[in-house]
């Protein structure tokens, strides 16, 4: 039986945009909640502005919460935006997102069984 947490998205976030401001890349990821061994896993994610998460399919159900900074959510022709607060439903097809300002969000994941 697991026990009960409570995490800071805030201070994840901040923690995360600041290993992305240090890391060449321009990113940095840190798992919350699950992992490999569970069916959900919720990751934040930092990108800094104009970098991006190349085109990737989706493993199962996700959603991507802009925790702060602006995203944008491409599959295909379309794109959605999203900002502080929004959350972006991940189509079930190839997608990447962008950073069109230094971004945090926190993407969530329930694999498929299979």
């Amino acid at each position: 039986m697991g026990t009960m947490r409570k995490l800071s998205l805030d201070a994840i976030a901040r923690e995360q945009l600041a290993a992305a401001r240090r890391n060449s890349a321009g990113r940095a990821a840190h798992t919350a909640v699950g992992g490999h061994e569970h069916v959900m896993r919720q990751t934040v994610i930092a990108l800094l502005q104009g970098r991006s998460l190349a085109e990737h399919a989706n493993p199962g159900e996700a959603t991507v919460h802009v925790l702060l900074g602006r995203a944008r959510l491409v599959s295909g022709d379309d794109a959605w935006d999203g900002r502080s607060g929004d959350l972006l439903i991940v189509p079930p097809a190839p997608h990447s997102l962008e950073a069109l300002e230094d971004v945090v969000v926190l993407l969530t994941v329930a694999k498929r069984g299979g």
